[in-house]
């Protein structure tokens, strides 16, 4: 049974507030403004937190607790712990395309190998802040890798939706968990679809239905962390993969309230968006030049990224216009280069997001929409291991022998100069 009431502290956050018609309303499980339907996000007070403060804090996404939307002391209850992953000086990488300095925030190191382990955090804090007893999701695999360990961790149920056509790898790394997977018939969307009537009825946190609006503050911390690994200033620039979009759209809220704060120089900065082709509904609406966006039918190796109807699409086309950034796309074959080249110039084994956002960041450098000389991050949001089958066709021994000596002189000199 859960409690609609809200906690007595939840640091500088201090309601829900619409997107569209900056309506307030309590923070509660809430994530749809009554008066026009439009998304609601957290609303902050001003904030005192300064460089020390946050230096001094844990070595996880919990020292920019004072940040979040959470009952302070989220670091020491029961959880995985997510975030400071490293920040890679990417200087083969950058070589490689005739670029000056790139940097790769890798979070594939999190707890569950994914970037969705920092939403789902702050969700669990929520969902126990609410009463509930189980939490729950729509993924496209990431996600409910998040949610049934942060579950199990947590001691709470969850149950967790997903399409039946998910790569193997992240059933697997789901089921393992426990709690309850299930597989639908359908893409992400279908799935999303059933997950909004099942939060309809249901007293379960559906971490990204009821519980969205402190979900989504998760992603502030991967901005957060850039600016911070970087020496306490912003980058030139920011490549991010765009599912939903709202990844991209919390790392350029991050990099605001760092400099509303004065914890970083308000220098400028562009942010660009990636996607696959199969799958590119805010890319195409990037090109026309329209604010709304069209649904699509995804069709993409890179099933982390195929939402066909993202909820932060338009939000992720202002922020890119308002920074002068862009939004492109690749194919898959430009997908699995783009994973291969991260991995033999930089030893980084990214899952397909990541190939998506390599492969993007090299179109955009030859289409001359992001400059070379620019300082540029790109977000590796998972690890390689959950999308084997992308790249096992292409990464195979390179020969097979008898165990001989001369079998191997033999072979090997005929494949190298």
């Amino acid at each position: 049974m859960t409690s609609q009431t809200t906690a007595p502290s939840l640091g500088a956050a201090y309601a829900l507030k619409c997107r569209e018609c900056d309506a307030i309303t309590e923070l509660d499980a809430s994530y749809a403004c009554v008066e026009c339907f439009g998304p609601l996000e957290v609303a902050y007070a001003p904030a005192q937190v300064t460089r020390a403060d946050i230096e001094a804090g844990p070595t996880s996404m919990w020292r920019y607790e004072a940040l979040l939307p959470v009952v302070p002391g989220a670091g020491g209850r029961p959880g995985l712990q997510p975030g400071l992953t490293r920040l890679v000086r990417a200087d083969n990488l950058a070589a490689a395309l005739g670029a000056r300095a790139v940097w790769v925030k890798d979070d594939s190191g999190n707890p569950t190998h994914s970037f969705k382990d920092r939403v789902v955090a702050v969700a669990l804090e929520n969902a126990r802040r609410l009463g509930y007893d189980t939490i729950a999701c729509a993924s496209t695999g990431n996600l409910a890798n998040a949610v049934a360990a942060a579950a199990a961790r947590a001691g709470l149920k969850s149950v967790v939706f997903v399409p039946s056509n998910l790569e193997a790898g992240k059933i697997v790394t789901t089921a393992v968990y426990g709690g309850t997977l299930v597989a639908i018939h359908g893409n992400y969307d279908d799935v999303n679809r059933l997950c909004c009537e099942v939060a309809a009825a249901r007293d379960w946190g559906f971490v990204n239905v009821n519980l969205r609006p402190y979900y989504a503050e998760g992603s502030k911390t991967v901005g957060f962390e850039i600016a911070e690994q970087l020496g306490w200033r912003l980058p030139e620039a920011v490549v991010s993969p765009v599912a939903s979009g709202s990844l991209l759209t919390k790392v350029d809220k991050a990099f605001r309230e760092f400099v509303g704060l004065g914890l970083v120089a308000d220098t400028p900065y562009q942010v660009f968006g990636a996607q696959a082709t199969g799958c590119s509904p805010v890319s195409q609406a990037f090109r026309a030049g329209h604010d709304v966006i069209r649904p699509v039918k995804p069709d993409t190796i890179a099933k982390s990224l195929a939402i066909g109807n993202p909820a932060d699409g338009p939000y992720a086309l202002d922020v890119v216009r308002r920074t002068g950034g862009a939004i492109a796309d690749v194919s898959d074959a430009e997908v699995v280069e783009g994973i291969t080249l991260l991995a033999r110039t930089e030893g980084l084994f990214a899952e397909t997001a990541g190939g998506v956002v390599g492969a993007t960041y090299r179109k955009l450098l030859a289409e001359g929409a992001i400059d070379p000389a620019a300082e540029v991050v790109l977000l590796n949001t998972g690890d390689g291991l959950k999308t084997l089958d992308a790249v096992a066709p292409t990464s195979q021994p390179t020969f097979t022998i008898s165990p001989s000596f001369d079998d191997f002189e033999t072979a090997y000199s005929e494949v190298t100069p």
